[in-house]
């Protein structure tokens, strides 16, 4: 049996291939955000600062040209999937700063003994947008 496919110029077509420029761009980020963070060990170029100075200016590049993919994408969302995105974005904006003032403060009061690290507020925005994104979808239902 054939699986009947949308035709090429709907909705869903564009909007799927506006996903797939995202998760590539973002692909190429992370690549290059492990190349810029490990290639300068002893085992690849030892700290040297053209080859390290050239991989961060690729990896600022990929980083832009994801955020201007998923710029893009958002723009060909229809109303209800935009708010549930622009919602969903305010409140993580909202809480990284927040919490991440906060987490940093907690270091130079000395009430926590470690450094803060930026992986750290990373992963919470993420939770942080993929539960307001769930309760968004949900909300609109």
């Amino acid at each position: 049996m054939s699986e009947v496919k949308p035709d090429s110029s709907s909705w869903e077509v564009a909007n799927i291939e506006k996903v797939r420029r995202v998760k590539g761009w973002t692909a190429g980020w992370v690549i290059t955000l492990g190349v810029a963070t490990f290639g300068p060990r002893a085992t690849f170029w030892n700290f040297e600062l053209l080859p390290t100075l050239i991989t961060v200016l690729i990896n600022i590049g990929a980083g832009v040209g994801m955020i201007l993919a998923v710029r893009r994408q958002v723009l060909g969302l229809d109303e209800l999937h935009r708010q549930v995105y622009l919602e969903a974005a305010a409140i993580t904006l909202g809480v990284g700063l927040v919490c991440g003032l906060a987490y940093e403060l907690l270091e130079d009061i000395y009430l926590i003994a470690f450094q803060p690290e930026i992986s750290h507020l990373a992963l919470l925005m993420c939770v942080t947008f993929f539960l307001s994104t769930v309760i968004g979808h949900r909300k609109y239902r």
